[in-house]
């Protein structure tokens, strides 16, 4: 039986489809959200009014782009730019283009766990930016982060842009952290995005959009799990809840069942009962203030080189070194 079960989830997005339902609370990881629908859907999101996330740190990339580009810049031996979570890298695009005609000598290494997004990525700048060094990857952050400690030639730049920190609860984002830090040498630097804390109707509105634009995305990996793990789940049936916790700063979204029903995974040989307005927690967002970014910081062995924001103090990308 157990031979049986392995081979049932031979794959990480079985194993934890598996895991997740089987649990009481259920769960079900934000990461599966995305294939060619759910990167179709993020795009749609990013271009909503409400979701701030993206124009603010935009805006801070397009005001700071030479004094962030030469932050990195190394004249001797040039880096590798190594971006985790890259999407569709139209921030990123705004640097590229300094550093491309200011004479960095630099390789630009786009990691997504999205196969579609590192492909489509890879073709557009291809198109806009022939001259670029691109070397694109496929993966999840932990896979990689293993490998970066093989990048010790020269110095590198790791960017996480998006504030996808915020996915993780305080003491895995120090996880990760502690990862980038043991990957990185002194030289080196580690460039993320965080949100901040604001008014909690603000945030609200951005992962709670009146077009079901956020409700669709969350959805999807409820679509996934029909179509790869031939699940019978009525998507309908499942109302998306989002809520903010003004005191943590944490965003967490909910697929409700809004009746009663039992749903079966052919592929993982599982059978999940709902009751009546159960849950699915799907995805944790987490808000940050300079207090707890420090305290992310010293915990994780990484200190703040500088930072910068927008007009509005809603965002910031903090530059960290090794300490």
């Amino acid at each position: 039986m157990a031979t049986t079960t392995a081979k049932l989830l031979d794959t990480p997005f079985r194993k934890e489809v598996f895991d997740g339902l089987s649990a009481y609370p259920k769960y079900l990881s934000s990461k599966y959200f995305y294939d060619k629908k759910g990167d179709r859907l993020f795009q749609d999101i990013m271009a909503m009014p409400e979701y701030y996330l993206t124009g603010c740190e935009f805006q801070i990339l397009s005001s700071h782009t030479g004094t962030i580009g030469e932050l990195f810049r190394d004249r001797e031996n040039g880096l590798d730019l190594i971006e985790l979570g890259a999407g569709d890298g139209k921030k990123t695009k705004v640097l590229l283009k300094y550093m491309a005609e200011n004479n960095f000598n630099f390789v630009y290494k786009p990691i997504d766990i999205s196969e579609n997004a590192v492909e489509m990525l890879s073709e557009n700048l291809a198109n806009e930016m022939p001259a670029l060094t691109v070397d694109a990857e496929v993966g999840e952050y932990f896979e990689v982060l293993e490998r970066l400690k093989g990048f010790n030639k020269r110095k590198k730049v790791i960017m996480v842009l998006g504030s996808n920190i915020g996915n993780l609860k305080h003491p895995k984002a120090i996880e990760f952290l502690t990862k980038l830090k043991d990957a990185m040498l002194p030289d080196d630097l580690l460039f993320m995005g965080f949100d901040q804390k604001k008014n909690p109707q603000t945030i609200l509105d951005a992962y709670n959009d009146e077009a079901g634009i956020t409700a669709a995305f969350n959805k999807n990996v409820l679509t996934r799990i029909n179509r790869e793990l031939d699940g019978n789940f009525e998507v309908e049936k499942f109302k998306h809840w989002e809520m903010y916790n003004p005191e943590t700063g944490t965003a967490k979204s909910f697929l409700v069942a809004t009746e009663a029903m039992q749903v079966t995974i052919e592929k993982l040989g599982l059978t999940v009962n709902f009751e009546q307005w159960e849950t699915i927690h799907t995805e944790i967002s987490q808000k940050y203030d300079d207090k707890i970014v420090h305290w992310l910081a010293e915990q994780s062995g990484l200190e703040i080189e500088t930072s910068f924001t927008d007009e509005m103090d809603y965002y910031k990308n903090y530059a960290f070194r090794k300490v």
